[in-house]
């Protein structure tokens, strides 16, 4: 979400989406805010450091570390009180955080080298993190009083598998990760996190053509993609969307625009294009009802405070029409 006051964004959060609020995170805070600095303050016994180059694994945490973790508790405390004042306790709170990949890609090993680079280390990176999601899960559940529902981001991804990520020299790349090894990994952290919950877990990939399939193969419940991804879509893409939606995923579909389009959109506007997703696969349009969640294309950071209020009340009315459709759509 865009902004820096953490009071405000969970304020605006528990009055846009009472039925499935979730923590805001506010990158423009600057280091330690971002999708990996936040996730890495959730790492137990291991530690980064801020480089020129990005995040390094550090022998123990230094200062911007710390301001990660300072962060991440300010939030907490911003939600809690804005639940208080809303008197409210929600049927389900969503928290996110860096999949596995993409922190392996995200972060550096002291060489140089990203960490999944090195089995062993990315292996210490994952079960670190599912033990620090263990506890912060058990705080949110404290603070909201709600069952945690975890979303798991993983924009790197598709180039982990296609082999683009540079090298520490920046000419050559780190050679592509199998699928079946990519899948076992993601395959560990969901099934991790759904031990901890109890609860679904979301795998999120805003990449131009996530690999549903292999998400789902993976074990995940809910893929959340944008559906901007379907313009110009393959019938193979398509393909893949009807197989995992009939094989029970729920579909989290990014319908409402990141930023503020030229002209001000309507809530038909910005949901004919699931519809038109459902009755193009041959599904009965009441599947929106029961294995969709309307969502933002992607993040909100870039957006304006207006569009992002906007934004979310269109998220939150988009998902009521999926239930009870206007006369005419």
């Amino acid at each position: 979400m865009p902004g820096n006051d953490p009071a405000e964004a969970a304020a605006v959060v528990f009055g846009e989406l009472p039925d499935f609020p979730h923590l805001p995170e506010l990158p423009a805070r600057g280091v330690g805010a971002d999708m990996l600095g936040r996730t890495a303050a959730l790492l137990v016994d291991l530690a980064v450091d801020v480089v020129p180059s990005g995040y390094r694994v550090a022998s123990r945490p230094g200062h911007e570390h710390r301001r990660a973790v300072d962060l991440l508790r300010w939030d907490l405390d911003a939600v809690q009180e804005a639940r208080e004042k809303a008197g409210v306790t929600p049927p389900v709170f969503k928290i996110q955080l860096a999949g596995p990949w993409t922190l392996g890609a995200g972060i550096e090993l002291p060489r140089g080298h990203r960490v999944l680079t090195d089995r062993g280390a990315l292996r210490d990176f994952t079960s670190s993190l599912l033990d620090g999601l263990a506890g912060h899960v058990a705080e949110v559940q404290a603070r909201t009083g709600a069952p945690v529902v975890v979303q798991f981001d993983e924009p790197s991804l598709p180039a982990v598998l296609a082999g683009g990520l540079s090298t520490p020299s920046g000419y050559g790349n780190v050679p592509a990760v199998p699928a079946p090894e990519a899948r076992q990994l993601l395959t560990t952290v969901i099934d991790g996190a759904r031990r901890i919950t109890d609860r679904p877990v979301i795998l999120h990939c805003c990449a131009a053509k996530p690999p549903l399939g292999l998400l789902r193969e993976a074990g995940a419940d809910a893929l959340a993609f944008d559906l901007a991804a379907l313009d110009g879509a393959s019938a193979a893409f398509l393909d893949e969307i009807g197989e995992v939606w009939d094989g029970g995923a729920t579909l989290f579909l990014g319908a409402v625009p990141a930023t503020a389009p030229g002209a001000p959109p309507s809530l038909k506007d910005v949901g004919e294009p699931a519809f038109r997703l459902a009755d193009r696969l041959g599904f009965n349009r009441s599947v929106l009802a029961e294995r969709a969640v309307p969502t933002p294309a992607c993040g909100l950071a870039g957006a304006t405070p207006e569009w992002m209020r906007r934004a979310l009340s269109l998220t939150r009315d988009l998902g009521k029409a999926f239930v009870e459709p206007p006369e005419g759509w």
